[in-house]
């Protein structure tokens, strides 16, 4: 095994601890996943109260953005009929204005209204793919599915239209969001030295008792991938990874994963098996580490480098084997 890639931000930051610190943990379960949090805390703290604080930034995010709850925002807008508007809470607008813009800037390969064909592939809230019965769609089936994230309106005030039919789905940007909030939640608490992460998620502030960073280790998209590890500092820094070993169906033998491309609407197929993306906000990492996904290795690292998005693209080869590339501004955090 080749010796890691360590990445490491330019700036650290280390806010002073206070006397008798220690590292204090907290676990749970949110968004069909799990969620831990590591704090840097003093000898006396109120655990009970911050783990109530924690699960109570999640489940705001749960009923404003999850579509598997039929009470929530999304839910209730997606079930609007053409031309109504919706008021959406501040959070909800935020991370719209996040995926609008990622959309725009990756010509749609991030395209937060493709709701209804992640559907009909089993990836979304109706017809699993994992579930007895389950049939691959039909070019057809899903050509009538309304996708187009430049026919949403979101105003000034946070309205956002509904043109007709569309069903906004936000699980390659929520979860990122979530990682922010509670980020800001522990910083509001005076924990300003922490690591949070959710479902792979991550961010990090701040160092451990000690100096030390939060380190952490990129897991490889595969048992049979020998590329160099990479070891990452995550001091105001975020990772996101997207890939295709979790979750895809099987058609004829040959894998689709469950990364979706908007623009053709069907599972991508040009091998890319994983994008890790580095950014100070993890809902910034996690939209872009999907819209890369969604490109493919040539397009993603044109794109990322376009954007000065620090990425770190690898893909299965031809013959078995494995290759890999990173963006400039990814060289630039390598030491």
């Amino acid at each position: 095994m080749r010796p890691p890639r360590v990445l490491v931000p330019r700036n650290i930051a280390a806010p002073s601890a206070p006397k008798g610190a220690r590292i204090v943990s907290f676990d749970g379960a949110t968004m069909a996943t799990t969620w831990s949090v590591k704090a840097v805390g003093p000898s006396v703290l109120d655990s009970a109260k911050l783990q109530q604080g924690i699960e109570n930034v999640l489940e705001r995010v749960v009923a404003q953005m999850s579509p598997w709850v039929p009470a929530s925002d999304i839910s209730r807008f997606n079930r609007l009929q053409a031309g109504e508007w919706q008021a959406l809470p501040a959070e909800f607008a935020t991370v719209m204005r996040c995926a609008l813009d990622v959309a725009g800037r990756s010509d749609g390969a991030f395209d937060p209204t493709a709701g209804r064909v992640v559907n009909a592939w089993g990836f979304g809230t109706q017809g699993r793919f994992d579930a007895p019965g389950f049939t691959i769609p039909s070019a057809a089936e899903i050509g009538h599915h309304p996708v187009g994230w430049n026919r949403l309106q979101l105003d000034a005030q946070g309205r956002l239209l509904q043109p007709g039919g569309f069903a906004l789905n936000l699980s390659a940007i929520a979860k990122g969001f979530a990682v922010d909030a509670v980020s800001d939640y522990l910083r509001e608490c005076g924990l300003a030295s922490h690591l949070v992460e959710i479902g792979g998620e991550l961010r990090g502030s701040g160092v451990k008792p000690g100096l030390q960073p939060w380190w952490i280790d990129v897991e490889p998209p595969d048992q049979d991938c020998l590329l160099p590890p990479t070891r990452i500092a995550l001091n105001a820094l975020s990772v996101a990874t997207s890939g295709d070993y979790r979750r895809f169906v099987s058609v004829n033998g040959k894998r689709l994963p469950h990364t979706i491309d908007p623009r053709t609407r069907r599972p991508v197929e040009h091998g890319l098996a994983s994008v890790t993306v580095l950014h100070e906000s993890c809902m910034w990492a996690d939209a872009w580490s999907t819209a890369l996904m969604v490109m493919g290795p040539e397009a993603g690292l044109e794109c990322a480098d376009r954007e000065g998005i620090a990425a770190l693209l690898r893909w299965r080869t031809s013959g078995g084997a494995w290759s890999e590339v990173a963006s400039r501004s990814l060289q630039g955090l390598e030491s």
